[in-house]
């Protein structure tokens, strides 16, 4: 089925999390080509042979043509970095092939916004810039399939300080952390940026453990608010040590939940889940990517989208991405809500 189709470009697919995504792809998808596009081209051919099927190719974020010429032909570009220029949406709406990014802060969304409403028809674009693409939103919505109404929602979520990643993802935290003036939350059904002493919060762990948290705005918030209509909503980021790690493991990372509202009675119902990757964040943000891949192909789920602007979870279904999750080596678990 996969034999039809041109390269994926991973733009990015050398590094931590790229990397991963590829080999996602390549279990998921045997028979897809993907090309791994870098700066270093003998460090994108390496990361090409692990994959197999996949060829290196040399990306210049700079050139309207990212460098590739004429000779290169790709099914869809997906990249792992922040394009300052949007050089790769414009080089895949040139193409007419579906594009996927993963980097850009909810304040800072404008220019793909309007670089897709000059040429909308053009190609399919995902904005995938959730918590670990798509990681906590699509639990979420697998678990408000019980309940009659949303009321609230509270996102914890922990990356581990040894888990940040490549470099890529480092200037992803430092640019949002560092130039987001507050972090976007819903309250009292109002969208309110959160800012100075209002953006600090707690962060209950899997163990119990309370932890120093921020706000923090990912899609998630913005696009639950669209999907849910809850009154309150917020997501806040522990930058700190795992539970797995107290107890003498390895880094895990950690995505808490709870949501009040209204089971399909009528009755209040106040829940806590929890989700965790032995792994870190790297296996759960690699498996978004690879499943917004195969939506955008059309491989799962459907036929492939027209050309328009989406977010993830207008297109993939809730379980399907949760039962995925579940494959790839996440728990989960129900729990007391915190006090």
């Amino acid at each position: 089925m996969s034999s039809k189709f041109l390269p994926v470009l991973i733009i990015g697919g050398s590094g931590v999390v790229g990397s991963q995504a590829a080999k996602i792809i390549r279990r998921l998808h045997p028979a897809l080509p993907i090309a791994i596009g870098g700066r270093d081209l003998g460090k994108a051919e390496a990361v090409a042979r692990e994959v197999g099927d996949a060829i290196g190719v040399s990306v210049d974020l700079g050139r309207p043509d990212l460098g590739l010429g004429a000779e290169h032909r790709f099914s869809a570009v997906v990249i792992f970095l922040k394009d300052e220029k949007l050089s790769s949406m414009r080089y895949a709406q040139r193409h007419g092939i579906p594009y996927i990014s993963l980097s850009s802060g909810t304040f800072e969304v404008g220019p793909e916004m309007a670089q897709y409403i000059h040429a909308p028809d053009s190609a399919p674009i995902l904005l995938a810039s959730h918590w670990l693409a798509g990681a906590a939103i699509f639990p979420i919505l697998d678990f408000a399939k019980a309940y009659e109404a949303i009321d609230a929602i509270r996102i914890g979520v922990l990356l581990d300080e040894e888990d940040m990643g490549g470099p890529a993802a480092l200037a992803d935290y430092n640019r949002i952390t560092g130039l987001a003036p507050a972090a976007l939350t819903v309250t009292d059904g109002k969208f309110h940026w959160a800012g100075g002493e209002d953006s600090k919060a707690r962060f209950r762990s899997v163990d119990g453990v309370e932890l120093e948290a921020t706000a923090y705005s990912p899609f998630d918030v913005m696009a639950l608010s669209a999907r849910t209509n809850a009154s309150d909503i917020r997501l806040d980021l522990a930058y700190s040590v795992s539970a797995s790690r107290r107890r003498g493991e390895p880094f895990s990372t950690e995505i808490a939940i709870d949501i009040k509202g209204r089971d399909k009675h009528g009755e209040p119902v106040d829940r806590r889940y929890e989700i965790v990757h032995p792994q870190g964040q790297a296996p759960l943000t690699a498996l978004g990517v690879a499943l917004a891949v195969e939506r955008m192909l059309g491989l799962e789920g459907g036929a492939a989208p027209a050309p328009g602007l989406y977010l993830p979870e207008v297109l993939i279904d809730p379980g399907y991405y949760v039962r995925r999750m579940k494959d790839f080596g996440a728990t989960f678990a129900e729990r007391t809500p915190a006090a």
